[in-house]
């Protein structure tokens, strides 16, 4: 643990960057919902016409725009953090 803390101390964070790191995961939260509910619909359209090679594509766009939101927001998050260092 202490060796830890020599590596790469932790910085404090102003009340501001606390609340712009609360904004930044409400609005990407909101965004992932978003591209999942309508994602799931296009998931439902392709289950009633029996195209699973459709909700087998649809499945993975569904995981790969999550992890690109979620890399976008890790690398504002740390924009964030590091304008307080």
């Amino acid at each position: 643990m202490e060796r830890l803390g020599k590596q790469s101390p932790a910085t404090k964070l102003t009340g501001a960057q606390k609340k712009q790191l609360a904004e930044l995961d409400s609005v990407y939260s909101a965004k992932i919902a978003e591209r999942e509910i309508f994602l799931q619909g296009q998931m439902a359209k392709a289950a009633e016409t029996g195209d699973w090679e459709a909700m087998q594509q649809l499945e993975k766009q569904i995981a790969s725009e999550k992890k690109t939101l979620q890399a976008e927001l890790e690398e504002k998050k740390e924009k964030v953090r590091q304008r307080g260092a």
